[in-house]
């Protein structure tokens, strides 16, 4: 495959914490069989978005998508995500990288999450 979606998280010291960004991994890439779909962390987690791009592109990879699952468009998407990408696209001027805005902000899983948070209530 040379295309790829990197799902991108902030990464947490217990391990636990990862079990439902695997999760959505495997459910996307039963969505998108054309596609590899990965997961990186931003910290504390590993691989790193910079380690997981550079086994993509080791592999063959050369369309790179980060979506980044994260509920806001904080300093971590304002500041460092723009800059690891520039990085990334300084390092490997011959792959496509493209950023989608945080899944958070996206109006259908705000609607997703707001329907789960009314049920909470019978």
């Amino acid at each position: 495959m040379t295309r790829a979606l990197v799902l991108f998280a902030h990464g947490a010291r217990a391990a636990s914490w990862a079990v439902p960004f695997q999760r959505l991994r495997e459910l996307t890439a039963q969505q998108r069989p054309d596609c590899k779909v990965t997961l990186a962390f931003l910290e504390l987690m590993t691989p790193t978005l910079p380690d997981e791009v550079a086994a993509l592109v080791a592999d063959g990879v050369r369309d790179i998508a980060v979506v980044p699952v994260f509920l806001g468009q904080g300093g971590h998407l304002l500041r460092d995500l723009p800059q690891l990408m520039d990085g990334l696209r300084a390092t490997y001027p011959e792959v496509s990288f493209s950023t989608v805005p945080a899944v958070g902000e996206d109006p259908d899983v705000l609607a997703a999450m707001a329907a789960y948070c009314a049920a909470a209530l019978p």
